[in-house]
C-alpha cells in the first residue's frame, strides 16, 4: 500500500489536524474500541468551507495515516484523490451533526460491546460512576431507526443531540463530540469507560446511586480537574504513548520498507540480511529444516518454529533488517550484532 506523503502538500494546520485525526484512529484501536473497518471518525477542516476530513473505507484503524485520510463535503463526495472509497451512508450521522454544530470539529462514533449494551436498556446511563457524572451531565439520546442511510433522520439527530457532547444512540452504539480532536476522544473514553462499569457493576448487587447535587456539580468539577483545557490536557500524554508504541500514523504507509518476500522450500538454503539498529548488515544463509519444523540461521534455531517468509527489508537511508512471517510478533533486527561474521556498508 503506497500512498503518497501530503506533509509538503497541504497547509500546517491541515497536516497537524490529519495527524491528529490518524492518531484518535489508532488511539481508539489501540483501547479495542473497533468494529472492523466500521463506523468513523471525522473532523472539521480548518478554514470557512464546510469540508471534512474521514477515513478511507476498506481501512481498519491501525492502518490509518495523516495522507491517507480523505476530504469530503457536507455530502460525503470526495474532494481529494484516493484510490479507496468512501463510506457516503456512513457519514450521514456525521454530516448532520458537523452541519448543525459549528463549534464542533470532531465527531467520533463507535459501536462497541458495552456501548451498544446500554444504549439497550431502558434506562439508558445509569449515575453510578464518577465518570458517568462527567457524561450525563450533557447527554442526548437518539432512538433507532435502523441503519442510518436516510437524510430524513438527519433533523431528528440534531434534535437529539442539540448542545451536548454525548448522544447514545439507541440500539446501536455512541457518539461523542468535541471542540478539537482531543476532547472528543477524551469524551469517548469519558463515556465508554461509564458503559462498562454500568455492566460490570450490574453482575452484582443492587446499585448505590450518585445523589443528584452532585451531578449538578459535574461540569464544574470536570472544568478543575483539567484546569479549564479539556482533552488538550491528556492529549500530549496520549501521543507519546503511541508513538512509543507505533508512529506511523504520521508516514504515508503504516511501514516505509520496501519488501521483497522469500518463500522458504523444503530443505532450501536463502540468503538474507539482517542488521543491528545502524547502517551495516551481515550476510548470511536462513534454513528451514520442515523435518524438525525449525529454522536456522547461522546455525541458531530461532522462535517461532514455523515460519513462513523470511523478508530482506531495505528502509530509508539504507538501512536493512531481516524478520520472519510479519504477521507473527517476532523480529530479528539486531540479530547481526549477535551473529558476528564479516559486515559490509549498504
Amino acid at each position: 500500500m503506497q500512498i503518497p506523503s501530503l506533509k509538503n502538500t497541504v497547509s500546517a494546520d491541515e497536516w497537524q489536524l490529519r495527524c491528529d485525526l490518524a492518531a484518535c484512529y489508532r488511539l481508539v484501536a489501540l483501547h479495542g474500541w473497533t468494529d472492523l473497518i466500521f463506523t468513523h471518525i471525522s473532523a472539521r477542516m480548518p478554514g470557512p468551507d464546510h469540508r471534512f476530513l474521514i477515513n478511507p473505507y476498506g481501512l481498519m484503524f491501525d492502518e490509518i495515516t495523516a495522507s491517507s485520510l480523505i476530504m469530503v463535503d457536507t455530502e460525503g463526495n470526495r474532494l481529494s484523490n484516493s484510490e479507496f472509497e468512501v463510506n457516503r451512508a456512513g457519514f450521514v450521522i456525521h454530516s448532520a451533526i458537523h452541519s448543525a454544530r459549528e463549534d464542533v470539529q470532531c465527531v467520533l462514533h463507535t459501536h462497541t460491546r458495552a456501548g451498544v449494551a446500554v444504549s439497550a436498556q431502558k434506562g439508558g446511563l445509569l449515575p453510578i460512576s464518577q465518570q458517568s457524572t462527567f457524561v450525563l451531565d450533557s447527554l442526548g439520546y437518539h432512538d433507532y431507526e435502523g441503519v442510518a442511510l436516510r437524510d430524513e433522520e438527519k433533523p431528528r439527530l440534531q434534535e437529539d443531540i442539540g448542545s451536548a457532547n454525548y448522544l447514545m444512540l439507541r440500539n446501536h452504539g455512541l457518539l461523542t463530540v468535541g471542540k478539537t480532536v482531543a476532547d472528543a476522544f477524551l469524551h469517548m473514553y469519558l463515556f465508554e469507560t461509564s458503559c462498562q462499569i454500568q455492566l460490570s457493576a450490574q453482575t452484582g448487587g443492587d446499585l448505590m446511586l450518585v445523589d443528584r447535587e452532585i451531578l449538578a456539580g459535574a461540569a464544574s468539577a470536570a472544568h478543575a480537574q483539567t484546569g479549564g483545557t479539556g482533552g488538550s490536557f491528556v492529549w500530549p500524554a496520549l501521543i507519546r504513548k503511541l508513538d512509543r508504541i507505533d508512529d506511523s500514523y504520521r508516514s504515508k504507509a503504516k511501514r516505509s520498507w520496501t519488501d521483497t518476500t522469500y518463500r522458504f522450500e523444503k530443505g532450501a538454503d536463502l540468503p538474507f540480511l539482517i542488521s543491528p539498529p545502524c547502517s551495516q548488515m551481515c550476510v548470511g544463509t536462513a534454513r528451514h529444516d520442515t523435518k524438525y519444523r525449525r529454522t536456522e540461521i547461522q546455525g541458531k534455531v530461532l522462535y517461532p518454529p514455523r515460519p513462513e517468509y523470511l523478508l530482506a527489508r531495505r528502509g530509508p537511508g539504507g538501512c536493512a533488517d531481516s524478520t520472519f512471517d510479519p504477521r507473527l510478533s517476532h523480529g530479528l533486527v539486531g540479530l547481526g550484532a549477535r551473529l558476528g561474521g564479516p559486515a559490509q556498508a549498504l
